[in-house]
């Protein structure tokens, strides 16, 4: 019988091998959904919903659903999400309080109430209520909130986030989920040839001398990127590719460049 589960904290790391000191490849914000796909005493290994991606999550911050109520979620075309670089969810009689992050999911959220199972929560910051799947200028208003925010390895919050992270969650405020890591963001969408062709919005993506894709950013206008390189930060970009004004040198090999929408 399938198991599923969904997660009531800010941040769940998914890590790559069931241990605490393992590698973390991702992050499971609150409200996101997943499937369980193998369990252990301590660990369980999870694929999540909105991108497929598989990891290990702590069996402690396991948040259990029924499958009746994972499917609903799965069927949703757009589930609302939170704006607020950080806000207070409060839920129960106790009036108990859990913070949570830009980007998190908020499951059939009206008026400032949603429910995960039969449990209701309260929340009274910025919501993302319905899709905007056409509006690709938000995919850059969003970006710039993350503007300074640390790099971080497998992060997909304000307070740390890695380069695929910030692409995948500004897609995600605007109703479109792409996948996890830079390579499989770049299966996307259609090239565009020269960088000329490029308009706000659109992903480029970067590799390395191996000619694997390794880096993403989000294309601003007048050739100016914003990427998460050290921190989240704006750069000049051209057709050899992202130039460093600190470093006085190129940091990132262009590739390609695709339009999503």
């Amino acid at each position: 019988m399938a198991e599923f589960g969904i997660s009531t904290l800010s941040i769940i790391p998914g890590r790559a091998e069931p241990a605490d000191a393992a590698e973390q490849v991702t992050q499971i914000l609150f409200g996101e959904h997943y499937e369980v796909k193998e369990s252990r005493k301590m660990w369980i290994r999870i694929k999540a919903a909105l991108d497929g991606y598989e990891c290990w999550i702590d069996r402690k911050q396991h948040f259990p659903i029924e499958e009746k109520f994972a499917l609903r979620l799965s069927k949703q075309s757009f589930l609302p999400v939170c704006l607020e670089a950080a806000g207070l969810v409060v839920h129960g009689e106790g009036q108990d309080i859990i913070p949570i992050l830009a980007g998190s999911t908020l499951p059939f959220y009206k008026e400032g109430v949603f429910k995960i199972g039969k449990t209701e929560y309260q929340f009274q910051g910025q919501v993302q209520a319905k899709a905007e799947r056409k509006n690709i200028e938000a995919v850059v208003e969003h970006a710039y909130m993350y503007l300074n925010t640390p790099y971080l390895w497998g992060g997909r919050h304000p307070f740390g986030i890695d380069c695929s992270g910030l692409t995948q969650i500004c897609y995600k405020m605007i109703g479109i989920n792409i996948p996890r890591d830079a390579y499989q963001q770049a299966t996307l969408g259609h090239s565009l040839s020269f960088i000329e062709e490029a308009e706000p919005g659109d992903l480029a993506f970067f590799d390395n001398t191996e000619g694997r894709i390794i880096h993403v950013g989000i294309v601003l206008e007048n050739n100016y990127i914003i990427h998460a390189s050290g921190k989240v930060r704006v750069d000049r970009i051209d057709h050899q590719g992202i130039y460093n004004n600190e470093i006085n040198d190129y940091s990132h090999r262009l590739r390609i460049i695709k339009r999503i929408v």
